[in-house]
């Protein structure tokens, strides 16, 4: 069974250890569906993965760059979703499934999102706290009446980032090309995600794990934790929902986040 509608691309970025795991659990899909790898750092590592399994490799000149690498690899997909696959991270063999199955359900989809499990050391885990109070704040979207309202696609977000960025499938032919525009680094995804809420459509949510999600020392989640820099972003993010005061209160909580990387 194949599924022409949609398509995985894959974001390469130098020599990650876990691309081809990446790459084997989409081929394993149940619904099969087209796969692309796109990538701004070429290198021999990445075109061997892809010329072993027959994955077309679009390369982006230029600097690396989160938004304009995601906007490279949205924009190369010539189908009507697109789901933008992390290297690191591993995909349920039902997710294309689960994805044309709740698409139909919800009124006017304009995005699909799923929830996830973590890895951790080769492992996929039990929830860790973080990902059970994302799972929490999502849970308005499995109305599908909410799941279409701006007021509640707005408030599963005000509470911090929670939905899983690789488990995201965007329906390209409502949200136009080159979608990513925040100046973020660390929570463009957040950004991002706030930006389809104030556009027509439902947020169409799958409320079981079909993405896990990888944690790790290389991860960049890391590495913007040890640099402050997602702390600056969580605040500029809270902001755009709350008064400084109620900001500081909730930063206080939503650092303990961080720990998940230690």
């Amino acid at each position: 069974m194949e599924n022409t509608n949609h398509t995985f691309v894959v974001c390469a970025y130098r020599e990650s250890p876990y691309l081809e795991k990446c790459v084997k659990s989409l081929l394993r899909q149940s619904v099969l569906s087209n796969i692309i790898m796109t990538t701004s750092t070429p290198c021999k590592y990445i075109e061997d993965i892809a010329d072993k399994y027959q994955i077309p490799l679009f390369v982006r000149e230029g600097k690396s760059d989160i938004r304009d690498d995601w906007n490279f690899a949205y924009d190369q997909a010539q189908t009507e979703w697109v789901t933008i696959a992390h290297q690191d991270d591993l995909y349920h063999k039902d997710y294309v499934k689960y994805f044309l199955r709740f698409i139909g359900y919800y009124n006017k989809p304009i995005a699909f999102v799923s929830d996830y499990l973590p890895i951790k050391d080769e492992k996929i885990g039990d929830r860790d706290i973080n990902s059970k109070i994302r799972r929490i704040l999502r849970t308005p979207l499995k109305n599908k009446s909410f799941a279409g309202k701006r007021f509640w696609k707005r408030a599963v977000l005000s509470l911090g980032n929670s939905i899983c960025c690789p488990a995201v499938a965007y329906r390209k032919t409502v949200l136009g090309v080159s979608f990513f525009t925040s100046d973020l680094k660390f929570n463009i995804d957040w950004d991002t995600f706030l930006k389809l809420a104030d556009i027509d459509g439902a947020i169409a949510y799958a409320d079981c794990p079909l993405v896990y999600y990888r944690i790790h020392d290389g991860a960049t989640s890391k590495e913007f934790i040890e640099t402050h820099r997602r702390e600056a972003e969580d605040r500029i993010m809270f902001r755009k929902f709350w008064p400084n005061w109620v900001v500081d209160i909730i930063m206080v909580f939503y650092k303990k986040a961080y720990n998940t990387y230690n």
